[in-house]
């Protein structure tokens, strides 16, 4: 099996002991994104829509930089402080999706790094290279 580490300078830098993705033969494993902008790795404004579509701004930069786009993700993992927000990530969801739309679970949890109300990590499966 090959491993390499995806990254995008257009997505925002880990903030930890990981990577952005990784790629493992033709799936590849696109860590948590939160709402930060990666020009300044600050949260960005607005409200739950904006920081929505921003943690999708950034998974779309990885898929990217991994040789895929949003439309490869077969398996999409949300993470939300506030399950109350689910129907707007839906609403979101269908400006950066089409059908068919990937597997999906989606997480209330009570705190997410940063102290955001937002994150989400995908699998993605690219063509055999």
């Amino acid at each position: 099996m090959s491993k390499e580490a995806i990254h995008s300078d257009n997505a925002p830098a880990a903030i930890g002991t990981y990577s952005q993705a990784i790629r493992a033969n033709n799936v590849v494993f696109l860590s948590g994104q939160i709402p930060l902008d990666p020009a300044t790795m600050e949260v960005v404004d607005g409200g739950f829509e904006a920081r929505a579509r921003r943690v999708f701004d950034n998974l779309a930069a990885v898929a990217e930089a991994a040789g895929g786009d949003l439309d490869s993700i077969v398996k999409l993992t949300v993470f939300l402080t506030d399950l109350d927000n689910f129907a707007t990530v839906n609403g979101v969801m269908e400006d950066y999706f089409q059908q068919p739309y990937p597997a999906r679970a989606a997480v209330g949890v009570a705190a997410l790094p940063k102290g955001v109300d937002v994150e989400a990590d995908a699998i993605m499966m690219l063509e055999r290279s």
